[in-house]
């Protein structure tokens, strides 16, 4: 008996199919490990675009393009492309149903205990939110693709969400993400740093901002962990008026400006100034000796 194909052709805005145990076998018998990686990010992350999702995943543009839509059509994942005044938006991806149920039995659980629901996956691209949530996942994009070009054995060791922040610290301070960097060091081992990140859109004002270094010094305090805390700021401007209102942090910490920088002037580059007495410019993994920082080896929830 010929084996049968499943493959669902759908516009965007129309309904998933209904889930079915021969669905959900082809499905997982097509998914790469890529795939499936994909998978935890999209539900991790909440939204990633296109552009996102080749540069961590792919080799080039035109072959993520082409396996995401793969991936929509057996309702893997959910895609949108949110309105804008001017020009178009890109595809902004999300976990699908039947992504969901894959997820579910990779983890050992039920779709229930995951807590997917497709009406609130997608809710996301729609919300006011949807610019912070995709500037916080830009962050980690550009620095996995630092790591891929440079092919050193740089890599992004932790990529926490703001979510699985909260649900750890989420009494003392909610930082949008928190990370792991790892770059080659002197001699033959890996140099890493870690940070907190807090993503600024710029429409909270600057004194609520520098607020949240109090939070974490609480935190601090609390742990005994000192971990830096990174300000990626809108404009230089912004940054500049950040810098004279804080002056002296209570914890490690630095600035550095994601909006109108050059394409080598991502995250993991010279472009972060620390907040107090050092005057120059420094890349990620230098921040730790420039603040004073030792590293942490931060419990696994």
């Amino acid at each position: 008996m010929s084996r049968r194909v499943v493959r669902m052709r759908r516009p965007t805005t129309a309904p998933p199919p209904r889930m079915s145990p021969e669905l959900l076998a082809e499905l997982a018998h097509r998914l790469t490990d890529r795939d499936r990686y994909i998978l935890e990010l999209v539900w991790d992350h909440r939204v990633l675009t296109t552009h996102q999702l080749a540069a961590i995943c792919f080799s080039t543009p035109g072959k993520a393009r082409h396996r995401l839509l793969e991936l929509f059509r057996m309702s893997a994942l959910e895609r949108v492309q949110p309105w804008t005044p001017v020009g178009t938006r890109p595809w902004h991806w999300v976990l699908g149903p039947a992504g969901a149920h894959v997820l579910a039995g990779q983890r050992g659980i039920d779709i229930s205990e995951l807590g997917y629901k497709r009406t609130t996956a997608l809710a996301v691209c729609h919300s006011r939110q949807l610019g912070h949530q995709t500037g916080v996942n830009e962050f980690f994009t550009q620095l996995h693709h630092h790591a891929r070009v440079r092919n050193n054995g740089s890599a992004v060791k932790e990529w926490w969400p703001q979510r699985r922040c909260a649900s750890l610290w989420g009494d003392l301070v909610r930082p949008d993400a928190y990370g792991r960097w790892a770059e080659p060091g002197p001699g033959d081992g890996l140099a890493e740093v870690d940070f907190f990140l807090e993503h600024d859109t710029g429409t909270e004002p600057l004194p609520k901002v520098a607020e949240k270094l109090a939070c974490y010094r609480a935190l601090a305090e609390s742990t005994g962990i000192s971990t830096p805390v990174l300000f990626w700021l809108p404009s230089r401007a912004r940054e500049t008026n950040l810098q004279r209102l804080i002056r002296t942090s209570p914890v490690p910490a630095a600035t550095a400006v994601h909006s109108g920088v050059q394409p080598d002037d991502g995250p993991a580059e010279q472009v972060w100034l620390p907040i107090g007495p050092s005057a120059r410019r420094a890349r990620l993994i230098e921040l730790p000796k420039i603040l004073g920082h030792a590293q942490p080896n931060l419990e696994r929830p």
